[in-house]
């Protein structure tokens, strides 16, 4: 049996970050395209993990990348609009449980853009 795997999510003025939070994955597929994202794995333990997310509004999926790491796997998704803040990432106007806004991450934009850059420079680079 499938299960979603629990998601963060932030907005950023060029940039929505997404994290898939599952530790040890493998078989991890990552889909960006232009309304929405799919992603799929397994865990250590064989779990399988779905998630299918149609986006708020249009991204560019030919200029969004995603990183794994042991934890989690983050994607960087190009926003069509840049500049134009996300209300929530969810084209339908509701909440799935396994979906949450990364408050650690969430912050005011202001003077936001050199550091917003900075980070998807860092994570391009590993």
């Amino acid at each position: 049996p499938r299960q979603p795997a629990k998601t963060l999510w932030y907005d950023r003025p060029r940039y929505i970050y997404l994290e898939f939070c599952v530790e040890d994955s493998k078989d991890v597929k990552v889909v960006i395209e232009d309304q929405r994202v799919v992603f799929s794995c397994k865990n250590a333990d064989g779990v399988e993990f779905y998630n299918e997310i149609n986006l708020y509004a249009r991204v560019n999926s030919k200029d969004s990348q995603d990183k794994r790491s042991p934890r989690s796997i983050t994607c960087f998704v190009r926003k069509w609009k840049e500049k134009v803040a996300w209300p929530r990432i969810t084209k339908e106007n509701i909440k799935p449980a396994w979906l949450s806004v990364d408050f650690d991450n969430w912050r005011d934009w202001e003077g936001d853009e050199e550091v917003e850059r900075a980070m998807v420079e860092q994570y391009a680079e590993v």
